[in-house]
Protein backbone atom coordinates (compact mmCIF):
# COMPACT_ATOMS: atom_id res chain seq x y z
CA UNK A 1 0.00 0.00 0.00
CA UNK A 2 1.19 3.89 -0.81
CA UNK A 3 0.74 5.66 2.27
CA UNK A 4 0.61 8.93 0.93
CA UNK A 5 -2.06 7.99 -1.80
CA UNK A 6 -3.69 6.09 1.52
CA UNK A 7 -3.85 9.05 3.19
CA UNK A 8 -5.28 11.14 0.16
CA UNK A 9 -8.37 9.41 -0.50
CA UNK A 10 -9.22 8.98 3.21
CA UNK A 11 -8.47 13.49 3.27
CA UNK A 12 -6.14 13.22 5.43
CA UNK A 13 -3.08 15.55 3.89
CA UNK A 14 -2.88 19.18 4.74
CA UNK A 15 0.58 20.02 3.80
CA UNK A 16 3.57 17.68 2.65
CA UNK A 17 7.48 18.45 1.87
CA UNK A 18 8.69 17.57 -1.61
CA UNK A 19 10.27 13.73 -2.09
CA UNK A 20 8.10 12.46 0.63
CA UNK A 21 6.01 10.52 -1.33
CA UNK A 22 9.03 8.90 -3.15
CA UNK A 23 11.41 8.39 0.04
CA UNK A 24 8.80 6.34 1.41
CA UNK A 25 8.11 4.01 -2.05
CA UNK A 26 12.06 3.88 -1.56
CA UNK A 27 12.63 1.37 1.53
CA UNK A 28 10.49 0.60 4.61
CA UNK A 29 10.75 4.80 6.44
CA UNK A 30 10.66 5.43 10.35
CA UNK A 31 8.46 8.07 11.18
CA UNK A 32 7.00 9.62 14.49
CA UNK A 33 4.52 11.50 15.71
CA UNK A 34 4.21 13.32 19.11
CA UNK A 35 1.80 12.72 21.64
CA UNK A 36 1.20 15.04 24.53
CA UNK A 37 1.34 13.04 28.16
CA UNK A 38 -0.61 15.47 30.04
CA UNK A 39 -3.46 13.78 31.11
CA UNK A 40 -3.73 9.42 31.61
CA UNK A 41 -5.80 9.10 28.71
CA UNK A 42 -5.86 10.02 24.84
CA UNK A 43 -9.43 11.46 23.80
CA UNK A 44 -10.86 11.19 20.01
CA UNK A 45 -8.73 15.11 19.08
CA UNK A 46 -5.29 12.65 19.14
CA UNK A 47 -7.19 9.66 16.97
CA UNK A 48 -6.31 11.69 14.07
CA UNK A 49 -2.84 11.17 14.51
CA UNK A 50 -2.96 7.89 15.68
CA UNK A 51 -4.64 6.41 13.01
CA UNK A 52 -2.06 8.47 10.87
CA UNK A 53 0.91 5.88 12.70
CA UNK A 54 -2.10 3.02 12.32
CA UNK A 55 -1.93 3.36 8.51
CA UNK A 56 1.88 4.51 8.09
CA UNK A 57 2.49 0.78 9.77
CA UNK A 58 -0.05 -0.85 7.70
CA UNK A 59 1.64 0.35 4.77
CA UNK A 60 4.88 -1.74 6.07
CA UNK A 61 6.74 1.49 7.88
CA UNK A 62 7.91 2.15 11.23
CA UNK A 63 6.01 4.04 13.51
CA UNK A 64 7.56 6.04 16.62
CA UNK A 65 4.98 7.64 18.98
CA UNK A 66 7.00 10.51 20.86
CA UNK A 67 5.60 10.36 24.39
CA UNK A 68 6.58 15.13 24.76
CA UNK A 69 7.34 14.17 28.33
CA UNK A 70 9.81 17.50 28.55
CA UNK A 71 7.66 19.76 26.02
CA UNK A 72 4.87 18.74 27.71
CA UNK A 73 5.86 20.38 31.01
CA UNK A 74 6.42 23.31 28.98
CA UNK A 75 2.90 23.08 26.88
CA UNK A 76 2.49 23.82 22.91
CA UNK A 77 1.68 27.39 21.44
CA UNK A 78 -0.11 26.06 18.71
CA UNK A 79 -3.40 27.26 18.59
CA UNK A 80 -3.09 27.61 22.36
CA UNK A 81 -3.88 31.26 23.76
CA UNK A 82 -2.46 29.84 27.44
CA UNK A 83 0.35 27.78 28.66
CA UNK A 84 -0.30 24.49 30.19
CA UNK A 85 0.46 23.45 33.69
CA UNK A 86 3.04 21.73 34.85
CA UNK A 87 3.48 17.93 35.29
CA UNK A 88 6.18 16.02 37.38
CA UNK A 89 8.16 12.88 36.60
CA UNK A 90 6.00 10.43 38.21
CA UNK A 91 2.44 11.76 36.77
CA UNK A 92 4.82 11.41 33.61
CA UNK A 93 5.15 8.45 34.10
CA UNK A 94 2.47 6.52 34.87
CA UNK A 95 0.40 9.02 31.93
CA UNK A 96 2.62 7.66 29.29
CA UNK A 97 1.97 3.99 30.78
CA UNK A 98 -1.90 4.29 30.51
CA UNK A 99 -1.25 5.88 27.02
CA UNK A 100 0.61 2.93 26.29
CA UNK A 101 -1.89 0.68 26.32
CA UNK A 102 -4.29 2.39 24.29
CA UNK A 103 -1.90 3.24 21.66
CA UNK A 104 -1.47 -1.19 21.89
CA UNK A 105 -5.18 -1.14 20.51
CA UNK A 106 -4.24 0.38 17.47
CA UNK A 107 -0.64 -0.27 16.69
CA UNK A 108 1.84 -3.11 16.81
CA UNK A 109 4.43 -2.93 19.63
CA UNK A 110 5.32 -6.63 20.83
CA UNK A 111 5.59 -8.47 17.34
CA UNK A 112 9.26 -9.62 15.94
CA UNK A 113 8.17 -7.47 12.74
CA UNK A 114 10.92 -5.55 11.70
CA UNK A 115 8.20 -2.52 11.63
CA UNK A 116 6.93 -2.96 15.03
CA UNK A 117 6.28 0.46 16.69
CA UNK A 118 8.30 1.55 19.16
CA UNK A 119 7.61 4.04 21.73
CA UNK A 120 10.07 6.87 23.60
CA UNK A 121 10.10 9.66 25.66
CA UNK A 122 11.71 13.01 24.80
CA UNK A 123 12.52 13.25 28.37
CA UNK A 124 14.95 10.26 28.21
CA UNK A 125 17.16 12.40 26.20
CA UNK A 126 16.30 15.80 27.34
CA UNK A 127 16.52 15.67 31.32
CA UNK A 128 20.48 15.65 31.05
CA UNK A 129 20.70 18.40 28.54
CA UNK A 130 21.82 21.50 30.54
CA UNK A 131 20.94 24.48 29.33
CA UNK A 132 24.37 26.19 28.39
CA UNK A 133 24.96 22.74 25.95
CA UNK A 134 21.46 23.11 24.23
CA UNK A 135 22.18 26.71 23.70
CA UNK A 136 25.61 26.30 22.66
CA UNK A 137 24.62 23.24 20.56
CA UNK A 138 21.18 24.33 19.00
CA UNK A 139 20.11 27.25 19.65
CA UNK A 140 22.88 29.00 17.37
CA UNK A 141 21.46 27.27 14.83
CA UNK A 142 17.95 29.02 14.29
CA UNK A 143 17.81 32.17 14.04
CA UNK A 144 15.04 34.64 16.29
CA UNK A 145 13.67 35.99 12.76
CA UNK A 146 12.95 32.36 11.49
CA UNK A 147 11.59 31.24 14.75
CA UNK A 148 9.22 34.69 14.63
CA UNK A 149 7.99 33.70 11.34
CA UNK A 150 5.88 30.38 12.40
CA UNK A 151 2.27 31.43 12.76
CA UNK A 152 2.40 29.66 16.20
CA UNK A 153 4.24 32.31 17.83
CA UNK A 154 2.54 34.77 15.44
CA UNK A 155 -0.76 34.71 17.04
CA UNK A 156 0.28 35.23 20.15
CA UNK A 157 2.87 37.63 20.38
CA UNK A 158 -0.09 39.97 18.19
CA UNK A 159 -3.21 39.09 21.10
CA UNK A 160 -5.45 37.00 18.50
CA UNK A 161 -7.87 34.94 20.07
CA UNK A 162 -7.32 35.84 23.57
CA UNK A 163 -3.43 34.94 23.41
CA UNK A 164 -1.74 36.66 26.89
CA UNK A 165 1.80 37.02 25.05
CA UNK A 166 4.63 33.98 24.93
CA UNK A 167 6.78 33.45 27.76
CA UNK A 168 10.46 32.81 26.92
CA UNK A 169 10.03 28.74 28.25
CA UNK A 170 6.88 28.44 25.42
CA UNK A 171 9.01 30.38 23.02
CA UNK A 172 11.71 27.67 23.28
CA UNK A 173 9.29 24.82 22.21
CA UNK A 174 9.74 24.95 18.45
CA UNK A 175 13.59 24.19 19.17
CA UNK A 176 12.91 21.59 21.82
CA UNK A 177 10.26 19.60 19.15
CA UNK A 178 12.76 20.50 16.60
CA UNK A 179 15.92 18.47 18.61
CA UNK A 180 13.60 15.90 18.47
CA UNK A 181 13.36 15.04 15.53
CA UNK A 182 16.86 15.52 14.87
CA UNK A 183 17.68 13.50 17.87
CA UNK A 184 15.10 10.91 16.50
CA UNK A 185 17.19 11.32 13.06
CA UNK A 186 20.45 10.14 14.07
CA UNK A 187 19.28 7.84 16.79
CA UNK A 188 16.69 5.99 15.09
CA UNK A 189 16.82 6.89 11.59
CA UNK A 190 13.71 8.54 11.52
CA UNK A 191 12.83 10.67 7.85
CA UNK A 192 9.47 11.98 8.47
CA UNK A 193 7.14 13.41 10.87
CA UNK A 194 3.54 13.14 11.42
CA UNK A 195 1.32 15.49 13.16
CA UNK A 196 -1.30 18.12 12.79
CA UNK A 197 -1.79 20.94 10.67
CA UNK A 198 -0.92 23.57 13.62
CA UNK A 199 2.71 21.66 13.58
CA UNK A 200 3.75 22.35 10.74
CA UNK A 201 6.03 25.28 12.01
CA UNK A 202 7.36 23.21 14.33
CA UNK A 203 8.01 20.26 12.00
CA UNK A 204 10.18 22.37 9.73
CA UNK A 205 12.07 23.65 12.51
CA UNK A 206 12.97 20.13 13.28
CA UNK A 207 13.89 19.26 9.20
CA UNK A 208 16.14 22.42 9.06
CA UNK A 209 17.88 21.53 11.99
CA UNK A 210 18.53 17.95 10.42
CA UNK A 211 19.55 20.09 7.70
CA UNK A 212 22.02 22.12 9.09
CA UNK A 213 23.47 19.87 11.86
CA UNK A 214 23.81 16.35 9.45
CA UNK A 215 22.65 17.32 6.12
CA UNK A 216 20.04 13.76 6.38
CA UNK A 217 17.59 13.82 4.75
CA UNK A 218 13.72 14.79 6.54
CA UNK A 219 10.38 14.84 5.68
CA UNK A 220 7.37 16.20 6.74
CA UNK A 221 3.29 15.63 6.64
CA UNK A 222 0.27 17.02 8.42
CA UNK A 223 -3.29 16.51 8.41
CA UNK A 224 -6.21 18.84 8.50
CA UNK A 225 -7.36 19.74 11.92
CA UNK A 226 -10.88 18.18 12.12
CA UNK A 227 -14.09 20.27 12.74
CA UNK A 228 -17.78 19.20 12.49
CA UNK A 229 -19.91 19.85 9.50
CA UNK A 230 -21.41 23.11 11.49
CA UNK A 231 -17.18 24.17 12.07
CA UNK A 232 -17.37 23.46 15.80
CA UNK A 233 -14.28 22.03 17.56
CA UNK A 234 -14.51 18.21 16.95
CA UNK A 235 -14.70 15.88 19.50
CA UNK A 236 -15.91 18.20 22.12
CA UNK A 237 -19.58 17.49 23.82
CA UNK A 238 -21.31 19.28 26.84
CA UNK A 239 -19.79 17.45 29.56
CA UNK A 240 -16.41 18.13 27.60
CA UNK A 241 -13.58 15.56 25.79
CA UNK A 242 -14.50 12.26 24.77
CA UNK A 243 -12.19 10.21 26.24
CA UNK A 244 -11.06 6.83 25.22
CA UNK A 245 -10.72 5.60 29.24
CA UNK A 246 -14.18 3.96 29.90
CA UNK A 247 -13.57 5.29 33.61
CA UNK A 248 -13.76 8.65 31.92
CA UNK A 249 -16.43 8.12 28.78
CA UNK A 250 -18.19 5.03 29.02
CA UNK A 251 -17.92 2.67 26.00
CA UNK A 252 -22.09 3.41 26.01
CA UNK A 253 -21.33 7.17 25.86
CA UNK A 254 -18.29 6.52 23.02
CA UNK A 255 -20.79 4.68 20.70
CA UNK A 256 -23.44 7.05 21.02
CA UNK A 257 -20.73 10.06 20.24
CA UNK A 258 -20.32 8.63 17.18
CA UNK A 259 -23.89 7.03 16.20
CA UNK A 260 -24.70 10.94 16.62
CA UNK A 261 -22.70 12.61 14.08
CA UNK A 262 -24.45 14.14 11.15
CA UNK A 263 -24.45 12.54 7.65
CA UNK A 264 -21.73 14.74 6.10
CA UNK A 265 -19.16 14.37 9.32
CA UNK A 266 -20.35 10.50 9.42
CA UNK A 267 -18.96 10.30 5.51
CA UNK A 268 -15.57 12.22 6.61
CA UNK A 269 -15.07 10.37 9.70
CA UNK A 270 -15.55 6.82 8.39
CA UNK A 271 -12.72 7.37 5.81
CA UNK A 272 -10.12 8.96 9.13
CA UNK A 273 -11.10 7.16 12.01
CA UNK A 274 -11.28 3.33 10.71
CA UNK A 275 -9.44 0.94 8.79
CA UNK A 276 -12.07 0.33 6.18
CA UNK A 277 -11.03 -0.31 3.08
CA UNK A 278 -12.34 2.49 0.39
CA UNK A 279 -14.55 -0.08 -1.50
CA UNK A 280 -16.24 -1.10 1.60
CA UNK A 281 -16.54 2.72 2.70
CA UNK A 282 -17.92 3.10 -0.68
CA UNK A 283 -20.53 0.73 -0.54
CA UNK A 284 -21.92 1.67 2.59
CA UNK A 285 -22.39 5.41 0.88
CA UNK A 286 -24.05 3.93 -1.37
CA UNK A 287 -26.56 2.52 1.34
CA UNK A 288 -26.63 5.75 2.77
CA UNK A 289 -27.31 7.22 -0.03
CA UNK A 290 -30.05 4.84 -0.85
CA UNK A 291 -31.43 5.25 2.32
CA UNK A 292 -30.48 7.88 4.87
CA UNK A 293 -32.77 7.35 7.87
CA UNK A 294 -31.12 3.71 8.17
CA UNK A 295 -27.49 5.44 8.93
CA UNK A 296 -25.57 2.88 7.87
CA UNK A 297 -22.34 5.40 8.05
CA UNK A 298 -23.01 6.01 11.48
CA UNK A 299 -23.92 2.31 12.72
CA UNK A 300 -20.64 0.83 11.34
CA UNK A 301 -18.26 3.91 12.27
CA UNK A 302 -19.38 3.58 15.88
CA UNK A 303 -18.97 0.00 15.57
CA UNK A 304 -15.50 -0.11 14.64
CA UNK A 305 -14.20 2.37 17.19
CA UNK A 306 -16.19 0.94 19.62
CA UNK A 307 -14.04 -2.42 19.00
CA UNK A 308 -11.35 -0.77 18.48
CA UNK A 309 -10.93 1.40 21.15
CA UNK A 310 -12.85 -0.99 23.85
CA UNK A 311 -13.93 -4.56 22.86
CA UNK A 312 -17.11 -6.42 20.77
CA UNK A 313 -18.51 -7.27 23.78
CA UNK A 314 -18.66 -3.52 25.04
CA UNK A 315 -20.14 -2.72 21.29
CA UNK A 316 -22.30 -5.52 22.05
CA UNK A 317 -23.44 -3.69 25.12
CA UNK A 318 -23.51 -0.27 23.88
CA UNK A 319 -25.56 -1.60 21.09
CA UNK A 320 -28.16 -3.26 23.04
CA UNK A 321 -28.26 -0.29 25.27
CA UNK A 322 -29.15 2.19 22.58
CA UNK A 323 -31.81 0.08 20.56
CA UNK A 324 -33.04 -0.82 23.96
CA UNK A 325 -35.04 2.50 23.59
CA UNK A 326 -36.88 1.72 20.31
CA UNK A 327 -37.78 -1.58 20.97
CA UNK A 328 -40.74 -3.09 22.96
CA UNK A 329 -38.75 -6.20 23.91
CA UNK A 330 -35.23 -5.64 26.33
CA UNK A 331 -36.33 -6.25 29.80
CA UNK A 332 -33.58 -9.04 30.16
CA UNK A 333 -31.00 -6.42 28.28
CA UNK A 334 -32.21 -4.18 30.82
CA UNK A 335 -31.35 -6.22 34.01
CA UNK A 336 -28.04 -7.04 32.21
CA UNK A 337 -26.91 -3.63 32.06
CA UNK A 338 -24.11 -2.32 35.16
CA UNK A 339 -25.48 0.68 37.16
CA UNK A 340 -23.25 3.11 34.97
CA UNK A 341 -24.55 2.36 31.94
CA UNK A 342 -28.16 1.88 33.21
CA UNK A 343 -28.07 5.74 34.50
CA UNK A 344 -26.63 6.94 31.30
CA UNK A 345 -29.01 5.56 28.90
CA UNK A 346 -31.65 7.26 31.07
CA UNK A 347 -29.83 10.56 32.11
CA UNK A 348 -31.75 12.80 30.28
CA UNK A 349 -35.22 11.58 31.06
CA UNK A 350 -37.13 12.72 34.06
CA UNK A 351 -36.32 11.28 37.54
CA UNK A 352 -38.25 10.96 40.49
CA UNK A 353 -36.70 9.49 43.62
CA UNK A 354 -38.80 7.61 46.72
CA UNK A 355 -37.71 6.93 50.05
CA UNK A 356 -36.70 3.11 50.88
CA UNK A 357 -38.87 3.44 53.83
CA UNK A 358 -41.89 4.54 51.76
CA UNK A 359 -41.25 1.27 49.63
CA UNK A 360 -40.21 -1.12 52.31
CA UNK A 361 -40.84 -4.21 50.36
CA UNK A 362 -43.20 -3.24 47.74
CA UNK A 363 -46.23 -1.50 46.97
CA UNK A 364 -49.14 -1.34 43.79
CA UNK A 365 -47.86 0.22 40.88
CA UNK A 366 -50.69 2.94 41.50
CA UNK A 367 -49.37 3.77 45.03
CA UNK A 368 -45.80 4.06 44.16
CA UNK A 369 -46.81 6.39 41.09
CA UNK A 370 -48.73 8.53 43.49
CA UNK A 371 -45.85 8.57 46.51
CA UNK A 372 -43.13 9.68 43.78
CA UNK A 373 -41.15 13.00 44.59
CA UNK A 374 -38.87 15.01 41.17
CA UNK A 375 -35.29 14.07 41.72
CA UNK A 376 -34.89 18.21 41.41
CA UNK A 377 -36.90 21.30 42.18
CA UNK A 378 -35.42 22.23 38.76
CA UNK A 379 -37.07 19.04 36.63
CA UNK A 380 -40.16 20.70 34.92
CA UNK A 381 -42.29 17.23 35.07
CA UNK A 382 -43.59 16.96 38.29
CA UNK A 383 -45.41 13.62 37.94
CA UNK A 384 -45.84 10.84 35.46
CA UNK A 385 -49.56 10.88 35.50
CA UNK A 386 -52.33 13.35 36.65
CA UNK A 387 -54.57 10.81 38.32
CA UNK A 388 -55.01 7.39 39.16
CA UNK A 389 -58.04 7.35 36.80
CA UNK A 390 -55.18 8.23 33.55
CA UNK A 391 -53.15 6.03 34.66
CA UNK A 392 -55.55 2.89 35.19
CA UNK A 393 -56.66 3.47 31.42
CA UNK A 394 -53.01 3.35 30.15
CA UNK A 395 -52.63 0.04 31.32
CA UNK A 396 -56.05 -1.35 30.43
CA UNK A 397 -54.65 -0.03 27.18
CA UNK A 398 -51.06 -1.83 27.53
CA UNK A 399 -49.58 1.79 27.20
CA UNK A 400 -47.44 0.98 30.60
CA UNK A 401 -44.30 -0.41 31.15
CA UNK A 402 -42.24 -1.34 33.83
CA UNK A 403 -38.57 -2.60 33.09
CA UNK A 404 -39.77 -3.20 29.58
CA UNK A 405 -42.56 -5.54 30.80
CA UNK A 406 -46.52 -4.45 30.17
CA UNK A 407 -48.29 -3.80 33.66
CA UNK A 408 -51.36 -6.59 34.05
CA UNK A 409 -53.02 -4.03 36.37
CA UNK A 410 -52.59 -0.62 37.36
CA UNK A 411 -52.56 -1.40 41.03
CA UNK A 412 -50.00 -4.58 40.34
CA UNK A 413 -47.15 -5.38 43.35
CA UNK A 414 -43.75 -3.60 42.50
CA UNK A 415 -41.32 -5.29 45.24
CA UNK A 416 -37.56 -5.58 45.43
CA UNK A 417 -37.64 -8.37 43.07
CA UNK A 418 -38.52 -5.99 40.40
CA UNK A 419 -35.29 -3.34 41.50
CA UNK A 420 -33.05 -3.11 38.65
CA UNK A 421 -29.36 -2.70 40.43
CA UNK A 422 -31.06 -2.81 43.66
CA UNK A 423 -32.17 0.34 43.56
CA UNK A 424 -33.99 1.33 40.20
CA UNK A 425 -37.22 1.14 38.08
CA UNK A 426 -38.18 2.13 34.48
CA UNK A 427 -40.94 2.80 33.64
CA UNK A 428 -42.57 3.48 30.06
CA UNK A 429 -45.28 5.35 29.20
CA UNK A 430 -46.56 4.79 25.73
CA UNK A 431 -43.89 4.55 23.06
CA UNK A 432 -41.21 7.32 23.91
CA UNK A 433 -41.43 8.42 27.37
CA UNK A 434 -39.52 7.08 29.68
CA UNK A 435 -39.25 7.53 33.39
CA UNK A 436 -36.22 6.73 35.95
CA UNK A 437 -37.22 5.78 39.55
CA UNK A 438 -34.70 5.19 42.24
CA UNK A 439 -35.53 3.90 45.30
CA UNK A 440 -33.00 5.28 48.07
Amino acid sequence: MNFVQELKWRGMIQDMMPGTEEQLQKEMTSAYLGIDPTADSLHIGHLVGVMMLRHFQRCGHKPYALIGGATGMIGDPSGKSKERVLIDEPLLRHNQECIRKQLAKFLDFDSDAPNRAELVNNYDWMKDFTFLDFIRNIGKLITVNYMMSKDSVKRRFTGENGAEGMSFTEFTYQLLQGYDYLYLNEHKNCKLQLGGADQWGNITTGTELIRKVTGNEAFALTCPLITKADGKKFGKTESGNVWLDPKRTSPYKFYQFWLNVTDEDAKRYIRIFTSLSREEIESLEQEQEAAPERRVLQKRLAKELTIMVHSEKDFETAEAASNLLFSNGGADELRAFDETTLLQIFESVPSFVISKEQFGAGMPAVQLCAELKPSTDEQPVKTIFASNSEMRKLVQGGGISLNKQKLAAFDQPVTEADLLQGKYLVLQKGKKNYFLITVA
